[in-house]
């Protein structure tokens, strides 16, 4: 059935969820599914969700097999992305290939917000490994804006 989830600024008519359940590594996150986990919505082969940062915070470093897609819908961040940072803000719009390394930080006064576009039927994240973490760490731009 054909539908819309309506807004009031930045929250949907959905629950906002914990980012994760378990683990460390990120701070001050939260999401919303607003598309492709509701009954009736069994077909959509992806799943659109809102997150949204506090300043200062964080989302994990992570890599997964899966792509996606996220969209800036407020504020302003920086991400690591595979081998670098990049500033990110006001509807710029990022490609995270397959098992590139990348985290999301919100920069500023105003929490960061992305809607984030991915498969319906997709792997876990992955936390890299102590030998991917050195060599993160040998890049002083990631080593600087890194978090695990």
């Amino acid at each position: 059935m054909a539908k819309i989830v309506r807004a009031d600024g930045y929250r949907w008519e959905v629950p906002v969820k914990e980012y994760k359940t378990q683990g460390t590594g990120f701070r001050a996150i939260h999401r919303q599914t607003l598309l492709g986990e509701n009954q009736g919505e069994e077909r959509l082969h992806f799943i659109t969700r809102y997150f949204e940062i506090q300043p200062g915070g964080y989302s994990s470093l992570e890599h997964h097999e899966h792509p996606h897609c996220v969209v800036i819908v407020r504020g302003t961040g920086e991400v690591i992305l595979h081998d670098r940072v990049e500033s990110i803000g006001l509807h710029d719009c990022v490609y995270i290939a397959p098992h590139q390394i990348h985290q999301f930080h919100a920069v500023g006064d105003e929490p960061l917000g992305f809607l984030c576009i991915v498969d319906r039927e997709r792997d876990r994240p992955q936390i890299p490994g102590d030998a991917e973490l050195q060599r993160l760490r040998e890049n002083p731009e990631i080593a600087r804006r890194m978090k695990v």
